[in-house]
């Protein structure tokens, strides 16, 4: 048992690694959060910004649909700054999406996401821009978030409890003494410098990353990095995410987003994250793709082309049958190294929940620490991350 406040060191600025932060803040930690960018410059930032209703995954992914209904609900209470709250609905558009309609409803109910089925008529009366081939429609509680304004409202509400935000500071290496990790070697990539930063516990918090900063320590996490590209129009045609009534597939979902619609996303794996193609044939894929659920967008110009990387968690199964759950590795259980451990997979709708599974198992490990609060604490203003002088 500890009787001094413990020092936490994140590694990742993304929404898991900004949410961490606030959870272990609340709890009595001395939190210091490293990143070799800016707050949410790596996947987190380049998301398409769906809040997932969970409907996406009801059929078969029953575990994510769960955590993403239930967190849906409560970062609508929490973070309503960075949410439209909008809507989502599922289109059929042939034979076959209406007859997935019967594995979707049983689906949903089965996973508590509430739904309402539409015929074509009402459906294309909420969203007129819809391809007259929509056949029947089912609403859910889908939204549309602000990646940066999520990450920076997390990383306020850490700021506000004492929580140390250093951008532009990249872990080099893991310092490690026998069997266990004491902190890391950070390059300020600010003023060149190098230093040592010692830790009571080390949180590798870097999504599709993370496999690559373990092996800086000798150590494994077995995640894969997934990415897919996206296509951004430069005009919103519709309000509500719109989504295929059929198995998670290549661009199937579009997300207004202020005044554009992004269409998403391809699957596919690579070894390295950091360099991901932005692939010509998956670009007109989207294209296409996106026309033939909201066909205004083969009139509107395209407003950007980008890659994302998932960070899916690893297991004998491939692309888009890997679970889009997200699990936790205290490396002392799986490799016999203490002070280190790691959170991974999930979605930007869970990373919350990310957070308070990880904070309870540093409690548990550490013996310190107070419950979690997360649920409760309304996030405060995004704005106020920068009225901070970062380190």
């Amino acid at each position: 048992m500890m009787d001094t406040k413990p020092h936490a060191v994140i590694i990742g600025a993304g929404f898991t690694g900004c949410a961490l932060a606030h959870d272990l803040a609340l709890r009595g930690y001395r939190v210091t959060v490293l990143d070799r960018g800016e707050i949410a410059c790596g996947t987190s930032g380049r998301t398409h910004g769906l809040l997932h209703s969970g409907g996406r995954y009801c059929v078969n992914d029953h575990e994510a649909a769960v955590e993403c209904i239930e967190e849906n609900i409560l970062l609508r209470k929490i973070c309503k700054q960075s949410i439209e709250f909008n809507g989502g609905l599922f289109v059929a558009l042939n034979d076959e999406d209406v007859a997935f309609g019967v594995q979707f409803e049983k689906g949903a109910r089965d996973c508590g996401i509430p739904t309402e089925k539409l015929t074509a008529e009402e459906a294309r009366k909420l969203e007129p821009e819809l391809t007259p081939e929509v056949k029947m429609a089912y609403i859910v509680p889908d939204g549309s978030f602000d990646p940066l304004r999520l990450a920076l409202a997390f990383a306020a509400s850490a700021q506000r409890n004492g929580a140390e935000f250093r951008t532009y500071h990249e872990v080099k290496g893991l310092i490690r003494e026998g069997s266990r990790i004491n902190g890391v070697k950070v390059w300020n990539r600010h003023n060149n410098a190098e230093y040592d930063l010692n830790s009571d516990i080390l949180i590798n918090a870097t999504g599709a990353w993370a496999g690559h900063l373990a092996e800086k320590g000798g150590l494994s996490v077995p995640v894969i990095p997934t990415p897919g590209v996206m296509v951004a129009f430069n005009k919103r045609l519709i309000n509500r995410v719109i989504n295929r009534l059929a198995l998670p597939g290549d661009g199937d979902i579009i997300i207004p987003q202020r005044r554009m619609g992004v269409i998403g996303t391809t699957s596919f794996e690579v070894s390295d994250a950091d360099y991901i193609p932005v692939v010509d044939d998956q670009t007109q894929m989207m294209w296409d793709r996106a026309v033939e659920l909201v066909p205004g967008f083969k009139d509107t110009e395209q407003r950007g082309v980008y890659m994302s990387a998932r960070p899916l968690i690893g297991s004998s199964v491939q692309g888009r049958s890997l679970s889009r759950t997200f699990k936790c590795y205290d490396h002392k259980d799986s490799e016999g190294v203490n002070g280190f451990v790691t959170i991974t997979g999930g979605k930007a709708t869970t990373c919350r929940a990310m957070a308070e599974k990880t904070a309870d198992m540093i409690v548990k490990k550490l013996g310190y620490g107070s419950a979690c609060s997360t649920r409760d604490v309304v996030l405060t203003s995004y704005r106020n991350y920068y009225r901070t002088v970062q380190g």
